[in-house]
């Protein structure tokens, strides 16, 4: 069984420091000098899982092989590490205090009043614990959402507190994250957000091992020093994190800045390898000196954020990077198409895919960018609603099924081309109810999407409640639609496509989800490929 150490990570000053990226950036470091790391999230918020939030406040779900609704974030550590996270990587406040109320409704703390200490920090510390137990990880690293002083991360403040203590300094140690401002009148850095930031984590009994200190100018020496002084740190554990042009150059130079060292340090561990970062660079070397630039149109109903697509628009990074091409994305709002502006709205584009949501808002835009699409040879690709979208178009438009619609956006229609599941017809609970997780799908032979994946059968990430309707399967097939995936248990539709189409694919599932810096997924590179092709025509 491995000694698993634990590293957590806190943030200060202000959100949207990059917590995660930090964190999945040393994760990568101390996997290239060859120790397993894995990344959790502790979310303070009191929803049991993103899943029922809108992302216009969250951003996108993600989701992982065992069906859990995840915070954004565990993409980042997919991507980073290229290893799969679970149910596990994720926590909510919601979610510790469901289990702690369970377990006093069953009796299990025999009438002892419940409290936040000890009751609610040991659930924290157990879930904290529980990927370290399995024996499969050298380290664990923690981030705690949110900034130290909110209300909600007491809780969490408190059992890394615990912890700390309990596991001794050599076995766990604390970063964190602040800003260190520039104030352009006085023209210098400024520490004081910092110190005060600290102080008050000390106030909470947690002393960093480790500053890391995003700004955008350089920390001399005299910054580096005052900071140590004040904070507690040593100095060679102040780490400078300036903006980067991109997110995939942050383990780059948290290696010149010597995280993974210090990190290693403080918990008595070997430095082994020096990371290499080998494939990793030859990707950054790609991504940033392309040959050929393209431009997809991305069609959704919440491009005002354009986090809630983070997965989509990073697989476009992984696949321009294979292809050796820039992807520019033109965001497209649904609800500003018609049958009008649409040869306008989506002049000149190389690609057209229409992505994933929920509800009947945007819809028809949704439609008339699928009609355009196919009926102009552009490269299209439809996920999850982009694909019930595109059977939908063809119904209405080829086969001539008038009000041909999805029953998620019209209960009455006469030609439910798309259905609710027969299992979610007796759910009444939103959260976590949908089909979720890893699905298996059998390919058809002479298909697209085989030439693609290079195999018969592939397993994808899954989250909706509505299919394609196997009553309409012969009629859509005969008109020139085929469908050239199946869940082999089920026989549900998962891959529709145009044979006759320079490429026309719609997916059930969520490629995105899986795609990697080191595994770009094969349907997005196929998808880029035909669109650079058609650049070119």
């Amino acid at each position: 069984m491995k000694n698993t150490k634990y590293v957590f990570v806190t943030g200060g000053v202000t959100s949207s420091l990059g917590k995660g990226i930090i964190a999945a950036s040393l994760a990568k470091l101390l996997q290239e000098r060859g120790y397993s790391a894995t990344i959790q999230k502790l979310d303070p918020y009191i929803n049991i899982d993103p899943g029922t939030l809108n992302p216009y406040e969250h951003g996108e779900c993600f989701v992982t092989d065992d069906g859990a609704e995840t915070d954004l974030d565990l993409g980042h550590y997919e991507r980073f590490l290229n290893i799969p996270t679970s149910q596990a990587n994720n926590v909510t406040t919601g979610r510790i205090y469901q289990s702690v109320i369970d377990k006093e409704r069953r009796g299990e703390f025999l009438g002892k009043t419940v409290q936040i200490i000890p009751h609610i920090t040991d659930e924290i510390k157990n879930r904290i614990q529980i990927l370290g137990k399995t024996g499969e990880y050298d380290i664990v690293i923690t981030e705690i959402g949110g900034t130290v002083g909110d209300i909600e991360s007491l809780p969490y403040i408190e059992s890394v507190r615990q912890l700390l203590w309990e596991l001794g300094e050599k076995n766990a140690i604390s970063i964190h994250l602040t800003l260190v401002p520039y104030l352009a009148a006085a023209g210098e850095l400024k520490t004081k957000p910092t110190q005060h930031s600290v102080k008050m984590l000390m106030q909470s009994g947690v002393s960093p091992d480790i500053l890391v200190c995003r700004s955008e100018h350089k920390l001399n020496e005299g910054i580096k020093r005052k900071l140590a002084l004040f904070c507690n740190v040593q100095e060679e554990a102040i780490i400078e994190s300036l903006d980067a042009e991109t997110i995939y150059d942050v383990p780059n130079l948290m290696l010149q800045e010597q995280l993974d060292k210090v990190v290693l340090n403080k918990l008595d561990l070997p430095f082994n390898e020096k990371p290499a970062l080998g494939e990793w660079n030859d990707f950054l070397s790609k991504h940033k000196n392309p040959k050929n630039e393209i431009e997809i149109g991305l069609i959704g109903k919440y491009v005002e954020l354009h986090d809630a697509y983070k997965s989509i628009t990073e697989a476009f990074i992984h696949a321009g990077a294979t292809n050796e091409v820039k992807v520019n994305i033109r965001w497209i709002h649904s609800e500003s198409l018609t049958a009008d502006n649409v040869p306008n709205k989506l002049k000149n584009l190389n690609g057209v895919l229409v992505a994933p949501g929920f509800g009947d808002r945007g819809i028809e835009g949704k439609i008339d960018a699928v009609k355009y699409a196919r009926e102009h040879q552009i490269p299209f690709f439809g996920i999850c609603l982009g694909m019930q979208m595109a059977v939908i178009e063809f119904s209405r438009n080829v086969l001539g099924l008038e009000g041909a619609f999805s029953t998620e956006m019209d209960n009455d229609t006469k030609h439910p081309v798309i259905n609710l599941m027969e299992e979610q017809k007796t759910i009444v609970d939103k959260g976590g109810t949908m089909r979720l997780g890893s699905w298996k799908c059998k390919l058809a032979n002479n298909s697209k999407i085989k030439a693609a994946y290079n195999k018969d059968i592939i397993d994808e990430r899954h989250r909706h409640r509505y299919e394609f309707n196997n009553e309409y399967l012969k009629q859509i097939e005969s008109a020139g639609m085929i469908a050239t995936g199946k869940n082999p248990d089920t026989n549900l539709v998962e891959v529709i496509e145009i044979p006759d189409h320079p490429w026309f694919i719609g997916v059930q599932y969520h490629p995105e989800y899986k795609s990697t810096v080191l595994n770009p997924h094969p349907l997005f590179v196929s998808f880029v490929k035909a669109s650079l092709e058609h650049s070119l025509s």
